[in-house]
């Protein structure tokens, strides 16, 4: 699921694309999107801009070629569910899954900016706000949403463990499954601990941060102060909430072309390599994993913490399998079966999965057939003494014959 840091670069993306594109024309919704509302906006030119608040974006279009008083706009704010995306193709070459679809204008090669969303979860709102049940914005806005984080711990999701309230969008608006494992390790949190008892330990005000906008602020030219701010800062640990604001803001300045947490079944793998690198906890050999109580899976590392389900399982790691998009014969794929790793614990699992439901398939087929060999072929005496409700209950069901 895309969190803050997929948000932001998308916005970002729209922005470089918009701030030398014109589009125009009609936007046009997929056929298939039928929860989600139509665009009615129909300008021969009209510019793209795009911000983020956490897990949402909006997307501004304004009429015309450049700002002018009075211009038409609209704002589309998007909350991109499991696997939303932007991306800018060619006409020809539009994805599949394009549900919202922006027109260029005056290219050479007709291209078309779309909101792309495979699994059909992600929505917008047309002429919307940000989410009045969302927070402030940990990245852009960590004043507020440190404010409004401690000044709430008397909530009731912060008796819930903390790795649960860390997906509490109210509080913590852009982090999501990747990023609260990582906050986590890096403080040396357990998950399953209650988040007011972790929270409640914090002060106010972050003297990690206040000592990084000293450092940042560019009219403060005492260049001794600079120099010992810097070292006090490397020296000051940040806390559960600074990280919180550090662990997006990482994300987003990866090298290798700014590509975060992949959410697109047809990406080369091989951009978001500097992201996986980044990884500490997420999904790496050697940590551990629980399903919590929002059937979510936590990674960790050491002891989960007092407040783990009663009923907790792991879940196996997940692997990303590239598929060749070919048509296979059937002999292809009987010689594909054949060369099943069986030794690999996911295979494995999987395997043993299918056979525990054909045996449970069969089984139920032999008892359907060995009750319909042992009903009772009842004498006519015994059957008139059964009357009414109860007799035509039991023909019913099989018990007995009609003679």
């Amino acid at each position: 699921m895309p969190e803050g840091p997929e948000i932001y670069l998308a916005s970002r993306f729209i922005n470089v694309i918009g701030r030398t594109t014109h589009f125009g024309g009609r936007v046009v919704k997929s056929a298939v999107s039928t929860k989600n509302p139509d665009v009615e906006w129909n300008h021969e030119v009209y510019r793209v801009r795009a911000q983020t608040r956490g897990k949402e974006l909006m997307v501004t279009l304004l009429e015309g070629k450049e700002e002018k008083k009075g211009e038409e706009t609209v704002d589309i704010v998007f909350r991109f569910g499991m696997s939303g995306s932007f991306k800018y193709t060619p006409v020809q070459d539009c994805p599949k899954h394009a549900h919202l679809m922006f027109f260029t204008i005056n290219e050479k090669v007709p291209m078309v900016l779309c909101f792309v969303d495979y699994r059909r979860f992600g929505r917008w709102e047309v002429g919307g706000s940000w989410g009045q049940d969302r927070g402030p914005d940990p990245m852009w806005e960590y004043t507020s949403f440190r404010e409004n984080v401690l000044k709430n711990l008397d909530a009731a999701p912060f008796k819930k463990p903390i790795c649960e309230a860390l997906l509490n969008q109210k509080y913590f608006n852009g982090i999501g499954n990747y990023l609260r494992a990582e906050i986590l390790y890096r403080c040396g949190v357990r998950p399953f601990d209650e988040a007011r008892e972790v929270l409640s330990e914090l002060k106010p005000f972050s003297k990690w941060f206040d000592l990084q906008t000293k450092y940042d602020d560019k009219q403060n030219h005492d260049v001794e102060q600079e120099d010992r701010d810097l070292k006090k800062s490397y020296i000051v640990k940040p806390d559960l909430l600074d990280l919180c604001h550090i662990v997006p803001k990482e994300v987003i300045s990866l090298n290798g072309g700014g590509k975060g947490y992949n959410v697109d079944p047809d990406a080369d793998e091989d951009e978001y390599a500097e992201f996986r690198a980044w990884l500490q906890c997420y999904s790496q050999d050697g940590m551990k994993n629980l399903v919590d109580h929002n059937k979510r899976t936590i990674w960790f590392s050491g002891d989960p913490g007092p407040l783990k389900p009663k009923t907790s399982e792991s879940r196996s790691q997940a692997k990303r399998k590239k598929w060749q998009k070919t048509k296979k014969n059937k002999s292809e794929t009987d010689e594909q079966n054949s060369d099943v790793d069986v030794e690999d614990p996911e295979t494995r699992i999987k395997l043993e999965t299918n056979a525990k439901k054909s045996v449970r398939r069969r089984s139920r087929t032999e008892s359907k057939h060995q009750s319909k060999k042992t009903s009772k072929v009842l004498d006519p005496k015994e059957v008139g003494a059964i009357t009414g409700r109860r007799r035509s209950a039991r023909l019913a069901s099989g018990d007995i014959k009609r003679l």
